[in-house]
């Protein structure tokens, strides 16, 4: 079951974070020198329908990992255990994830015009990095850079 979830759990980054990386690096520098609120609504129509069940996946395999990990929820948040160091990383990573989503979604992406993309701009590049600190936090499980 462990190899299932995390590989279900890498997977999902993989869809998560590359599609945040060719977005920032590849869609966004289009968009801003074209001023095209389009062509992002455009990428983001499509990769939402597999970025956002990528997303899901990993939030619940990676409670599943975490609960495999130390089974007490109280102790994802013990600071004398390092091994719930990475687990609450990755829980202030998701925190920040859901508050740029939910600034975008409502906020950002409604008023969306050729005068606010670099508002957007933030909000993409941001959630990249974000992305990527995911990715660091949970190949440091295995190697320890956290604990």
């Amino acid at each position: 079951m462990y190899g299932l979830l995390l590989l279900l759990h890498i997977l999902a980054a993989t869809i998560w974070t590359g599609g945040h990386i060719v977005l920032s690096l590849v869609v966004l520098p289009n968009v801003l020198k074209q001023r095209s609120p389009e062509l992002l609504l455009s990428f983001e129509s499509v990769y939402e329908k597999i970025g956002m069940p990528a997303l899901i996946i990993q939030i619940i395999t990676g409670v599943m990992l975490a609960h495999r990990l130390l089974p007490d929820v109280s102790q994802w948040f013990d600071l004398s255990n390092p091994v719930a160091h990475p687990i609450m990383l990755k829980l202030g990573l998701l925190a920040l994830t859901a508050g740029f989503a939910i600034n975008a979604r409502f906020r950002v992406i409604p008023n969306l015009s050729p005068s606010n993309l670099n508002v957007m701009a933030w909000h993409i590049v941001s959630v990249t990095v974000i992305s990527v600190l995911f990715v660091v936090v949970g190949v440091s499980f295995r190697t320890g850079w956290f604990y």
